[in-house]
């Protein structure tokens, strides 16, 4: 499932995708310049989780 994942974000250009010819295998991945602009959206995202839970004490 993870590796399905990946690769719809590699397709849709938000990550880039690297593999090194060593064994065992080794992928990494990156952001994209285009995947760097959901960061405000990530961080806005995380800053109202945050703020659930304290005002609902979980």
């Amino acid at each position: 499932m993870l590796a399905q994942q990946l690769r719809e974000l590699e397709k849709d250009g938000l990550i880039n995708r690297k593999v090194y010819p060593v064994v065992p295998p080794k992928t990494e991945y990156s952001l994209t310049e285009f995947g760097r602009t959901l960061t405000p959206i990530l961080d806005e995202l995380c800053n109202w989780g945050e703020n659930y839970l304290l005002q609902n004490e979980l």
